[in-house]
């Protein structure tokens, strides 16, 4: 682990002044970067536990003092800002939420300008890239040098392996973009599961993340909000102790590791676009078997391989290549049609 590697845990939400100080007393020998907690908890329906609001402060504060720990929290609004600044916060971070909204990053943007504290973005929910990166030239633009990315995953609405797609992908582009910016990541949000924190966490290392945003509560089973995502103190340290960071002698096997999790990173990113691809496929064949269509449409289909494998033999793709490609991915979405034209279940 280099001298640069940050650790960030805590409850995902402050829940009562006996459960932050616990917790916090629990993550001291740990000695994380900085301690967590969400006071201020933007909840997708009205109802839901919203944080404690500034009562909370006053809490973090206490932690702080007591235990010496760096504190940090969740920002939304420049009130949020003020009342965090002013209740001497070492590290506020930007949520996904908030990262979607321009305006609002640019509203908390403007309340930053002039403070020199460590700022750090969370991807926006839908994986969008662009988005991620105009949040942090935002801040970068009022003046914020110490800027840091949260990685923590994509919403889908299907259901997945993870509460929140991770989408490797898209943070190593963003690290090629933006190649001194430090990424960190958040295995509790991708996962939503504290039994594959661990597989999250390792692969973050094996592609040289600069930390971890861990969830962890005193007692999380009995968590006001995110409760099988959290992991309490104990349960951190033995995950922590399980991770594997490589000295110089692997080197070389870790930036071929790192190439390899690219792939990894693409070919899931592949394996998604063609689940959507053939999806789409059985809507179409719904439709033609609703209004009695024939299933090939000869013209059709060759005006979209000539134009498909064009597009790829300009981006340097090998003509027969693409050509057999498209040819397979057609010839399952003719199966998939097929299958639906000939179901009785389908009438």
């Amino acid at each position: 682990m280099n001298s640069k590697w940050q650790l960030i845990a805590g409850p995902c939400s402050a829940e009562t002044r006996e459960q932050v100080m616990e917790t916090a007393k629990g993550l001291v020998s740990l000695q994380p970067s900085y301690f967590r907690a969400g006071i201020w908890k933007p909840r997708t329906r009205p109802g839901e536990f919203e944080g404690s609001g500034n009562p909370a402060l006053e809490w973090m504060k206490e932690a702080k003092a007591t235990y010496g720990l760096k504190i940090c929290t969740e920002v939304a609004t420049s009130q949020h800002v003020e009342l965090a600044l002013n209740a001497g916060f070492d590290m506020l971070w930007i949520g996904a939420r908030t990262t979607t909204n321009p305006f609002s990053v640019q509203e908390i943007a403007d309340a930053l300008r002039g403070v020199d504290l460590p700022i750090m973005v969370k991807n926006p929910i839908n994986p969008d890239l662009k988005l991620w990166v105009g949040a942090i030239e935002r801040l970068y633009n009022v003046g914020v040098v110490d800027v840091s990315a949260i990685h923590r995953g994509f919403s889908v609405y299907e259901i997945a392996k993870y509460r929140n797609n991770p989408n490797w992908q898209i943070p190593i582009d963003l690290k090629q973009e933006l190649p001194q910016l430090p990424l960190l990541c958040d295995p509790s949000h991708i996962t939503g599961d504290a039994s594959m924190l661990l597989e999250v966490a390792q692969k973050a290392i094996d592609l040289k993340y600069d930390g971890l945003m861990l969830e962890t509560h005193c007692n999380p089973r009995e968590a006001w909000t995110d409760a099988k995502q959290q992991v309490s103190p104990a349960e951190l340290a033995e995950l922590l102790a399980k991770l594997h960071f490589r000295d110089r002698r692997e080197i070389e096997e870790a930036e071929l590791l790192e190439f390899r999790a690219k792939i990894n990173a693409m070919d899931e990113a592949i394996i998604h676009l063609l689940t959507e691809r053939m999806f789409t496929s059985g809507l179409i064949g719904k439709f033609k078997k609703e209004h009695n269509l024939a299933i090939l449409q000869k013209a059709r289909w060759e005006e979209l391989l000539v134009s498909n494998v064009d597009k790829a033999v300009k981006l340097n793709l090998s003509q027969e290549f693409s050509m057999q490609l498209f040819k397979l991915i057609h010839q399952e979405s003719i199966h998939i049609q097929s299958q639906i034209l000939n179901d009785k279940n389908h009438e």
